[in-house]
């Protein structure tokens, strides 16, 4: 059952409710009846996000020829190789 009742508001709340309710493409009664079900009723649940777990790599490969990892030395010696040829090439 549907009953006609009287609602004050402020002229520019007013205004903004018919501007809304023509973009909505509805009427200012429809606009009001949903605002007032929304407070009543209570905010719907949000559901918890889902948990993403990050992308596990699939890369293969290993080190270069000839670079042995438990020689420091040598992990320096091509470090200091591929800072100069991008010094060569202006660290492009």
């Amino acid at each position: 059952m549907t009953e006609r009742t009287t609602v004050r508001l402020p002229g520019d709340l007013l205004k903004k409710a018919r501007r809304k309710a023509a973009d909505e493409n509805t009427t200012l009664t429809a606009l009001m009846e949903e605002g007032l079900r929304y407070v009543v009723e209570g905010q719907p649940k949000k559901k918890p996000a889902k948990r993403k777990l990050p992308r596990i790599s699939t890369a293969t490969g290993g080190f270069l020829p000839g670079i042995d990892i438990s020689n420091n030395a040598s992990i320096q010696e091509l470090e200091d190789e591929e800072y100069i040829e991008r010094l060569k090439r202006g660290f492009r």
